[in-house]
This record gives C-alpha cells, sequence and structure tokens, in this order.
C-alpha cells in the first residue's frame, strides 16, 4: 500500500491511489481463493459492520456476485438493525444470502445461562428477563495502565448500574460470550465446505494485531483480505465501493452482549481516526514529542498510549499464534 508521504502527519493515512488499492486486494483475493486454496467462490458472515460489508464489496469484485454469498447470523442479542443493514448491503450487491439464527446453538452451549450466571454473581439484583448486561473499561487508554474492567447492567427502566468485575465472572461472561463468535464461524464453515467455498474473514488491522477477536471465532477463517487495512482505510474503501451510506454512518459496535455497546468503550478506549495514527506512529517509531504536536497532545500522553499498545500486543500475542507441536 503506497502511503501519502513519510513524514507524521494526520493525512498519513490517506489512501493515495484507492483504485489501486482496491484492485490489488481483488487480484490477491481472487489468487488467494481460486488458485492457492482452489475454491470456487467466497462465504462472508457479513453483520451490517463496516469491515465485514467492505469484505463483501470486494469478494463480489474480485469473483463476481455469482461466486459470492453472505450469511446473516443473529441471534437474540443481536440489534435488529444488523439484520436490516446486512440485508440492505446483500441487496445493493446483488449477492445470494443465507439467514441462520443461532439462538438455539447457543442455547444448548449454554452461552446465555453460563454469562448469566455470572452476571447474578456481581450483582444480585440481575434479572435475566428484564435487564440487560455488558463489560466496558471505563480508564482511558492514556492513563497507561492494565485494563480494569467494569460489568454494568441495565435496568428494564433505564437506570445504569456498574461496578468493578472480579477477575473470576470476567472469565466466566467472556468465555460464555465467545460461543457466539465460535458458533457463527461453524456456520460459515458448513455454508463453504458444502460449496466448495472459502471462508473469507472480516478482521481489520487493529482487530489482528490488539487481538480484538476470537480464537478459532472471528479470527479463523481461509483468507483476511483487509487484515492489513486500518479502520480508517476500511471508510476509505467503504465510500469508493458504494457501501450504504447507512453503514458508513453506523457507530461500530460489538454487537455481542445485550447492553448495547460500543467497539471504543469495550476494547479500543479511544476514537478510531487518532488511534489510527497513534498505532501507525508507534509501529513506525515516530518520537512521541513529534506526534504529540501534530496531535495536539502531550508528549506524556504519546508515551503512554504507546505503552498501552506494547501491553495490548503482547497479553494478546497467544491469540496470533498457531497450534504448538
Amino acid at each position: 500500500m503506497e502511503l501519502k508521504t513519510k513524514s507524521f502527519s494526520k493525512e498519513i493515512l490517506n489512501l493515495e491511489n484507492i483504485e489501486l488499492v482496491c484492485d490489488e486486494i481483488c487480484q490477491k483475493l481472487r489468487l488467494d481463493i481460486k488458485t492457492k486454496l482452489k475454491r470456487r467462490g467466497a462465504v462472508v458472515g457479513i453483520s451490517g459492520g463496516i469491515d465485514s460489508s467492505v469484505v463483501l464489496a470486494l469478494a463480489t469484485r474480485a469473483l463476481g456476485k455469482e461466486n459470492v454469498i453472505g450469511i446473516l447470523l443473529p441471534e437474540r442479542d443481536s440489534s435488529p438493525d444488523s439484520l436490516m443493514l446486512a440485508q440492505k448491503l446483500a441487496h445493493k450487491f446483488g449477492v445470494r444470502t443465507f439467514v441462520e439464527d443461532i439462538t438455539p446453538v447457543l442455547e444448548g452451549f449454554g452461552c446465555y445461562k453460563r454469562r448469566d450466571e455470572a452476571v447474578a454473581n456481581v450483582f444480585s439484583e440481575f434479572n435475566p428477563i428484564e435487564d440487560k448486561a455488558k463489560i466496558e473499561i471505563k480508564q482511558t487508554i492514556a492513563q497507561n495502565i492494565p485494563n480494569v474492567f467494569s460489568l454494568t447492567i441495565v435496568k428494564s427502566n433505564g437506570f445504569h448500574i456498574s461496578t468493578l468485575l472480579p477477575s473470576k465472572e470476567y472469565l466466566q461472561i467472556v468465555a460464555a460470550t465467545n460461543f457466539k463468535q465460535r458458533s457463527r464461524m461453524s456456520m460459515l464453515y458448513y455454508y463453504a465446505e458444502s460449496l466448495h467455498y472459502s471462508v473469507v474473514g472480516t478482521p481489520n488491522k487493529h482487530e489482528v494485531e490488539q487481538g480484538f477477536f476470537v480464537k478459532y471465532g472471528d479470527g479463523g477463517a481461509d483468507v483476511m483480505p483487509i487484515g492489513h487495512l486500518y479502520k480508517t482505510q476500511v471508510y476509505q474503501l467503504a465510500e469508493y465501493l458504494g457501501v450504504p451510506q447507512q453503514i458508513i454512518e453506523r457507530t461500530p459496535t460489538t454487537d455481542t452482549y445485550s447492553a448495547e455497546q460500543t467497539q471504543e468503550e469495550f476494547f479500543y478506549q479511544m476514537p478510531f481516526h487518532e488511534m489510527d495514527l497513534l498505532w501507525y506512529a508507534w509501529e513506525n517509531d515516530y518520537k512521541a514529542e513529534e506526534v504529540a504536536l501534530v496531535l495536539n497532545k502531550e508528549s506524556k500522553e504519546i508515551q503512554n498510549i504507546f505503552k498501552n499498545f506494547e501491553r495490548k500486543q503482547k497479553t494478546t500475542e497467544y491469540l496470533r499464534l498457531p497450534p504448538i507441536f
């Protein structure tokens, strides 16, 4: 990928020749699926989010809409908007879709029961039928301290209650919730194998490198065409490829917990347009003083953010490792 300039600026991640970038991604995707993997087409799980929308658009451009299918995988905690927007996307690009409600699968695994049990251990007043819950990170990324997770429940009257989440309950909630991503990936591979297609993954660069994915869940795929792109670059591709504006303007959410939750409050701790620039600066060894001047921040704050990035990458390294022999 060609960048606009090598000196640090707010425009450093702007794609100079977006048509060329798309062509290169599509050419590689076509080569990977047809030649390396020897498969006939692509299966993409679409959620109404920006990443899966761009991947679907790229796949249809690379392989033709007749060789791509979109799988919609709602469950009882999903936002109705996710299904509606995914259907709108599929219609825009003319691909076949299949809807698989994975709620019964998750009930069979005890996903909701195990999660709600852990929530009730923290909040005895939690009513899983009427109340909603989510995990949040309250501190800012510039504080340079390990993530401290809080559990928030939203009562039926809209009242929010939050408290620090003990390690045992945190691990149980996350482990139970991860059934969702792993069940979705199993369904994607069912369709891929029944059609002799490949599963095309949707994680972007931050999800891969910061560990914002579930191992053998949304981190499992045959090929990941946007795994090298920053989030703001994904948005640039979305505009170029004609992804519906409603999807482009939608706030990125995890669409995982029963209470509404943005990706920023759960994991990233800062807006994407800032995080992209700071991650680029960190991985390319720009000095904190130079970055601070461009972004109008204190050098100490930039240094703390860099340390946080390094810690996050190290603590999630196991997610990126293949099985150890």
